[in-house]
């Protein structure tokens, strides 16, 4: 390809996307072939007179077509008709559960609400919902009651934040509601900023939409300001995803202080930020919420998978007004549209304060299950919260997180290393793993999850071994 460059002197929009356009025009023409490696994104920058992120947006959009495959380390390559394009592991990140869990493991991978009997209590909420509702229920969801937008208000609502009915858009649950927020409100190639450990689920999904990820670093009091503001300065996101309160995996809460930092510095350089609330709801923490800070531009997410029923898929999302529609059609676009059962289900089990009493049900038996991991591993470095049922253990030298995980699954239990919530290719290495303790039916089964842990950490690496 050294001899190639691209026919910018026609075509409509901004450049990087004449370019895409014109790349795209010469495979088809046969003038780049199948297999052929494109310039380097800074040399065809030079070659051009255009910027190293024009060329790098041009990259991406053709890699959501289909057209290339982007190899980190290697470059980008044409593929042939009908080949898939490898995963952009730059922006999507790279996942380390099975897809299918192998049977007969201690499930400490998963945070869901325990099991403490709501089962009954729903099922007798959906026998009543069927019974009442067989029309809404054999249909598509067209329109919306006020009750739910009340139901979403008030689950929503924590310390001094009320969110108005009028802000509310239901969603087929949490991770439903963010991306609908995301897909509505950026468009394929636009950065939104992570911190390097976090619930990577969103930043891979993202990147499946055709959004770039840009990564901002953090300690132990949660997003570095300074740093959130030269990525605003050097990258011009459009979003940030943050998880303000209990901070999944490493249970960090940011300061108000940060959060008035966070909130002007996305004010000053219009970055719209969502504040994922899922286990802040869990907390007694009286921190304000980041959308007191700024109200205009803060979409506040939140459902009941952790603290009453994941199966119920029940969530919603507060935004400012301009927003609203946006997000709720996107919503129906990328889900498919809101199961009137599922959110009758959910408004029905908030309005009737049964919801409630559940949560308070589930905190308490996470209390004692976050008490038995608190004795079980006394003396090593554990982030704990009594009321949030996921444990960040900082590994002892000279443990790695993905052999330590792979020496659990050798005991028969499944957790979590810290490549699974990197949000991208992160330099950054933090030795740390995190267990959930909500999954096992009974805490016995949890005792001796963390005993098997235990063991693990006092034998060291001589305690376990593996062949290949």
């Amino acid at each position: 390809m050294t001899n190639w460059l691209p026919d910018l002197s026609s075509g409509a929009g901004p450049l990087y996307q004449r370019l895409a356009d014109s790349i795209e025009s010469d495979i088809d023409k046969g003038v780049i072939d199948a297999g052929a490696k494109l310039p380097p994104q800074r040399d065809l920058a030079y070659d051009i007179g255009t910027t190293v992120g024009t060329v790098g947006r041009a990259y991406q959009l053709l890699r959501e077509r289909g057209l290339v495959s982007g190899e980190v380390g290697r470059g980008t390559y044409v593929l042939a008709q009908g080949d898939s394009p490898k995963p952009d592991l730059e922006s999507t990140g790279q996942g380390t559960r099975f897809i299918d869990a192998p049977t007969g493991k201690l499930r400490f991978d998963s945070t869901a609400a325990p099991d403490v009997g709501q089962g009954a209590i729903i099922a007798e909420t959906l026998a009543r919902t069927a019974q009442e509702h067989p029309h809404d229920i054999s249909s598509y969801t067209r329109d919306f009651p006020e009750r739910w937008y009340e139901a979403g208000s008030r689950w929503l609502a924590r310390n001094a934040f009320r969110p108005s009915p009028d802000s509310i858009v239901p969603t087929l649950g949490t991770h439903a509601a963010v991306m609908a927020a995301i897909a509505a409100l950026t468009m394929p190639g636009d950065y939104v900023v992570f911190e390097h450990l976090t619930y990577s689920q969103i930043s891979r999904s993202a990147g499946l939409i055709g959004r770039r990820t840009a990564l901002v670093s953090a300690d132990d009091e949660g997003v570095d300001p300074d740093d959130f503001e030269r990525v605003c300065a050097q990258k011009h996101p459009k979003m940030m995803f943050v998880m303000p309160t209990a901070k999944n995996p490493t249970l960090v809460t940011l300061s108000a202080e940060r959060r008035q930092a966070i909130a002007r510095i996305a004010r000053e350089y219009n970055v719209v930020l969502i504040e994922d609330d899922l286990y802040g709801e869990l907390t007694d923490d009286p921190t304000p919420l980041l959308a007191e800070y700024a109200p205009e531009r803060t979409i506040v997410a939140g459902g009941l998978s952790k603290s009453v029923a994941a199966g119920v898929r029940s969530g919603w999302l507060s935004c400012p007004p301009a927003y609203r529609h946006r997000i709720r059609v996107a919503h129906k676009m990328m889900t498919g549209g809101l199961p009137f059962l599922l959110a009758e289900v959910g408004t029905r089990l908030i309005m009737s304060g049964q919801a409630g009493e559940i949560r308070q049900r589930c905190i308490a038996e996470i209390q004692a299950r976050i008490a038995i991991v608190r004795e079980t591993l006394a003396g090593f470095e554990v982030k704990a919260k009594d009321n949030v049922p996921f444990v960040w253990l900082t590994l002892p030298d000279p443990w790695l997180s993905g052999t330590f995980k792979n020496a659990c699954l050798a005991q028969g239990v499944l957790i979590d290393d810290e490549d699974e919530f990197k949000a991208g290719r992160s330099e950054q290495v933090f030795h740390g793993v995190r267990f959930g303790v909500s999954q096992p039916r009974q805490s016995r089964d949890v005792a001796g999850g963390v005993a098997v842990i235990r063991r693990l950490l006092d034998e060291g690496r001589a305690g376990y071994d593996s062949f290949s």
